[in-house]
């Protein structure tokens, strides 16, 4: 899942690629550009800014025995420098190297704190990972006889999941899925995706039709909203798309509840945007609606190709000039070997278009009907952070 930092020893290493090799470097170029500037100036110089400077930057880059050792060597560079410059230790030289050995001895004491600090941090990730894995398990690579992959993308740094959601099931009328967001951020959301996520494990198996699957994330949601005194349980609502593939029928039904329009990319680099009939009030909403419940559509789903669904997350990315992403636009005409690449070039396109950094969570899911005799084929479902390495779009996941 995530990447976990620090080093071998424990220390917490800031920074990544070329910007970390230089902050370990960078202590032992303070004490020799002082050792340099206390050489080549007068008498009345002193290199000690730079002694003192050398432990402070890596008490949080190195472990506890290094930064020990570098306040041993800056404050060995000032005694070596006085016997060079035959100095007598007057006042100004022995406060020279106090000021040099305190200021190690806080880089020590630095190094602890950060050390500590980092051990509560992994222990938090691994918690989250926990979480991440009870609340959106990673979905089997074959559901079905239909290739699947999925992926949730946190928009903060070292967050594993929130409010997006996503669900496949095999059932006795095929394969049926959900993707979602859900209203607002945090705990509550959290806790809102897993209501949604149960209700639906439970009914997609016994709901004969999606209309009948939508009226039970309603009521579930519904007592949801009862349950909490907040605000939310006035105006919470969740986007979603209902989706059932019937085994064999080589068709795609969809239920759209105000979520973004899912795409069916096909074999030949060919798009279609799953627009429903009409538009829908999200969950949550149904008793402000009016009318019978909400068509189903109904599209072909031809051997090779693949839905892709996604949150508002994708759609809502934007660039430095504020123009939002299109993922109709951007994966139209282009040909993927499998759900995994067109998950894994959608997630570095969004990246590359808004420069690195979004604002909102992202669950992906892509379903694939194969080809007669196509393999299976892995892929992995990580939670990507801002750190990950983005690759062009069209490489695989």
């Amino acid at each position: 899942m995530g990447r976990q930092g620090g080093d071998a020893s424990g220390a917490t290493e800031p920074g990544d690629g070329a910007g970390r090799q230089v902050l370990r470097m960078l202590p032992a170029l303070l004490i020799l550009l002082g050792l340099g500037f206390d050489v080549l100036t007068p008498p009345g110089f002193t290199g000690s800014p730079f002694f003192s400077a050398a432990p402070l930057i890596a008490a949080p880059v190195f472990s506890f025995l290094a930064t020990a050792l570098t306040g041993i060597a800056a404050s060995s560079a000032v005694v070596a420098l006085h016997f060079h410059n035959a100095a007598d230790w007057r006042v100004d030289a022995l406060t020279e190297l106090v000021t040099v050995v305190t200021v190690s001895g806080l880089a020590l004491l630095i190094n602890r704190v950060v050390r500590r600090s980092g051990e509560r941090l992994a222990s938090a990730r691994g918690i989250a990972e926990a979480a991440q894995r009870a609340v959106l398990p990673t979905p089997a690579e074959r559901i079905g006889g239909l290739h699947v992959s999925a992926r949730y993308e946190a928009a903060q740094a070292d967050a594993f999941i929130g409010g997006d959601l996503y669900a496949v099931q095999d059932t006795p009328y095929g394969v049926r899925l959900a993707v979602g967001d859900v209203r607002g951020k945090g705990l509550g959301a959290v806790e809102a995706v897993a209501v949604v996520l149960g209700a639906f494990r439970e009914a997609a198996d016994t709901e004969p039709t999606l209309e009948a699957l939508a009226e039970r994330l309603e009521r579930a949601l519904a007592r949801e909203g009862v349950r909490r005194d907040s605000l939310d349980a006035v105006e919470g609502f969740t986007t979603c798309v209902l989706g059932e593939v019937p085994a064999g029928a080589g068709v795609l039904r969809l239920l759209n509840r105000g979520h973004p329009e899912p795409l069916l990319l096909y074999a030949d680099g060919g798009l279609a945007v799953l627009e429903p009939a009409e538009p829908a009030l999200p969950l949550g909403l149904g008793e402000l609606a009016a009318g019978p419940p909400d068509p189903v559509g109904e599209w072909p789903f031809p051997e090779g190709s693949t839905l892709l669904l996604y949150t508002d997350g994708v759609t809502e990315a934007r660039d430095a000039a504020g123009v939002f992403y299109d993922p109709a636009a951007r994966l139209r005409g282009r040909v993927f070997p499998g759900p995994g690449a067109v998950l894994g070039a959608l997630s570095s396109d969004v990246r590359r278009h808004t420069g690195g950094g979004t604002t909102d969570d992202m669950a992906l899911l892509a379903v694939g009907r194969p080809r007669e005799g196509q393999p299976a084929r892995r892929r992995t479902v990580p939670v990507v952070r801002r750190e990950e390495e983005r690759r062009p779009l069209g490489d695989g996941a």
